[in-house]
């Protein structure tokens, strides 16, 4: 059976497993749970193999399927339709392969932890919905997977809802990413009005002949490109919606990695991609997505510089390296960002994996001031976590060496404020090598920090360490695609999806290769500054300093959260309280409803006081009661002659 022609079969047997281990698994040893969740994620991933390959035998043609309708109404058409082209490729083997990874190194960290069935069952969840997500052939179906996945995140960082600040990390997520899709909502209502389908393949036939919009003009297609970023800024975490990325942190670690690292997060940056017909021709709407891509890269490293949390470093790292993606799509370089997208899921997947690992060796601990010298003592996890270190501050050859210089040659090229973009995307990359490095030092070397006596320090056992391993190969060989370029080869991931962005994309501008390797050895040359000045500063006996000035801001991230709470959150409570219950709820809804209850109750207090008992006065009403009824009766009658004879 070939699988091309039956694509739903990858996205179902998550679902199952999730439906099977959430109705049985309670019940069930852990090893039954494990073969159900990593059953259904391992087929999962082998059929996205076999149809990446069938894809690639039958020449790479963009494959599409409508399987059945789920909303017809009039001309309106929105169809369970699936498609296969080289962007969907590359995002769902990621999905698959990364996440059938990280489920195996789960059922290690979550071994001893309480709602075990529960953890896989969601996690299997959450792989249906982003396969959904992928695979969507129309922007109906993809906001199911895009809702799905951002209802799974709520759920998996809530993982631990007995403390409060995961259940408070949980309600933040689903909060703030409700306001990034109420603007992705309104910007498929656009489209709609505006080609009246939501299907890509007539949606995007129907733009492509339209004139481009000017620079600063903010027509239908600039207005519907921005709807549909501010939707990517919740979902991907960038600036003003990133504040939810960093608290969600609270779930387990290889939620982190699996949705807040490798997938879930890059799905703002595949929307935008993936609408990249529309993007193309509303320059005002790529312009704002490189600035806000360039600013969040740059801000959320500057807070990476102190924080103390091994897992907090890596999420603000998380959001910086977004940043870098969004910066690639807006400047044009669609293929770079995806690329980026593609070696970041492995190297972030690993650091996060590996500091679930030190967690996990530390006992629980995550402050890296209380570490220390653990490079003797987990030195497989050391290994795989410099690994990890290595790729991500950009040293040649890991993999975002390629990728992220790639997205800073493409901003450096660009028309509209290249080089300013493309300076501050390099000074996130001297940030990032630096406080990459300086969790290296902090992490495994210098001198003891912690009571061996209170602490025994292990390493991880091998469903955990065999992903890092496997993790660490991809880190370093994951940008080999783009290699050749560097010699006057091809860059193969580009020419990959140049069926996709166009065969401009993959040809990377016009520019001299010798720019390109000048910008290469600067890229380098920041990176080795980064490591460095990590060395210099914690290499040797280092303690931790008290917070004041710059530090102090920066370790308190700037105070946006205290700013949004005062600014929006107790306003917001504050009018819920005092005008929407006490006044709107409590006295006009509930005063109307209480007022017609006591009226009712007043006159039939009255009324009640009739009925006396004594038989005159029922004789009385009755005869009162015979009058007033023969006088409605007569008055008709009577009233002509009785006003005729009054005149």
């Amino acid at each position: 059976m070939p699988i091309l022609e039956h694509l739903w079969i990858i996205p179902l047997l998550p679902l199952l497993g999730s439906a099977i281990n959430g109705l049985f698994g309670k019940e069930w040893p852990k090893s039954t749970v494990n073969a159900v969740a990593l059953g259904s994620t391992g087929i999962s991933f082998l059929c996205a193999v076999e149809a990446v390959r069938e894809f690639l035998a039958g020449g790479s043609e963009s494959f599409r399927k409508e399987f059945f309708d789920w909303i017809v109404a009039g001309n309106f058409r929105a169809g369970f339709d699936l498609q296969l082209d080289q962007l969907t490729v590359v995002m769902l083997l990621v999905v698959t392969g990364v996440g059938f990874l990280i489920h195996i190194y789960s059922t290690g960290y979550m071994a001893h932890e309480g709602g075990y069935y529960r953890f896989f069952s969601y996690l299997n969840l959450f792989m249906f919905f982003m396969l959904i997500l992928v695979l969507a052939a129309n922007f109906v179906l993809l906001f199911v997977g895009w809702e799905g996945v951002g209802l799974c995140s709520y759920l998996l960082i809530g993982h631990y809802f007995l403390k409060k600040s995961a259940a408070d990390a949980g309600k933040k997520a689903f909060i703030v990413n409700r306001i990034g899709d109420f603007g992705f909502m309104l910007g498929m209502f656009l489209l709609f009005r505006t080609f009246h389908t939501l299907d890509f393949n007539a949606l995007f036939a129907q733009a492509t002949p339209l004139p481009h919009e000017a620079m600063g003009q903010f027509g239908t297609l600039t207005v519907a490109c921005l709807l549909l970023f501010v939707g990517a800024t919740g979902k991907s975490a960038q600036l003003p919606l990133y504040v939810w990325l960093p608290d969600a942190m609270e779930g387990p670690t290889p939620v982190s990695a699996l949705i807040h690292a490798a997938t879930m997060v890059t799905a703002g940056v595949y929307v935008v991609a993936r609408s990249h017909v529309l993007f193309t021709h509303a320059p005002t709407a790529m312009y704002m997505v490189a600035i806000v891509g360039c600013a969040t890269a740059f801000f959320a490293a500057t807070i990476g510089l102190v924080q103390s949390d091994i897992k907090k470093v890596l999420a603000y790292s998380t959001v910086s390296q977004l940043g870098y993606m969004f910066l690639g799509c807006g400047v044009g370089a669609f293929g770079a960002g995806i690329f980026h997208l593609m070696t970041h899921a492995f190297f972030k997947a690993l650091l996060f994996l590996s500091a679930g690992s030190v967690i996990h060796a530390m006992g629980g601990e995550q402050d890296m001031w209380h570490m220390g010298g653990l490079s003797k003592k987990i030195k497989t996890t050391f290994i795989c976590m410099l690994f990890g270190t290595i790729a991500i501050a950009g040293f040649p050859p890991f993999a975002a060496f390629f990728s992220k210089d790639a997205i800073l040659f493409s901003a450096y090229n660009s028309e509209a404020g290249g080089k300013a973009l493309y300076t501050v995307g390099l000074l996130a990359a001297v940030l990032t090598s630096f406080y990459m490095f300086r969790l290296i030092w902090l992490t495994f070397f210098g001198e003891q920090r912690y009571d061996e006596h209170h602490v025994h320090v292990h390493e991880s056992p091998l469903n955990m360490t065999v992903p890092l391993m496997i993790l660490a190969v991809l880190s370093l060989t994951g940008g080999w695609f783009a290699a050749p370029a560097l010699w006057g080869g091809k860059d193969y991931f580009a020419e990959f999806l140049s069926p996709v962005f166009g065969a401009a994309e993959a040809g990377g501008g016009e520019a001299a290769a010798s720019l390109e390797h000048v910008l290469s050895l600067v890229a380098v040359a920041a990176a080795t500054a980064g490591l460095l000045v990590a060395w210099r500063m914690y290499s040797k006996k280092v303690e931790r300093g008290t917070s004041t000035g710059l530090h102090k801001l920066l370790y308190n991230k700037y105070y946006v959260d205290e700013l949004y709470l005062g600014a929006i959150v107790r306003p917001l409570m504050w009018l819920s309280e005092n005008v929407l219950w006490k006044v709107v709820d409590a006295g006009v809804i509930d005063g109307t409803v209480n007022g017609v209850a006591r009226g009712a109750a007043s006159v039939g207090d009255t009324v009640r006081h009739t009925q006396s008992g004594n038989t005159r006065s029922y004789a009385v009403w009755v005869i009162v009661g015979a009058i007033v009824v023969l006088a409605i009766i007569f008055w008709p009658i009577l009233s002509p002659a009785v006003l005729g004879g009054g005149r």
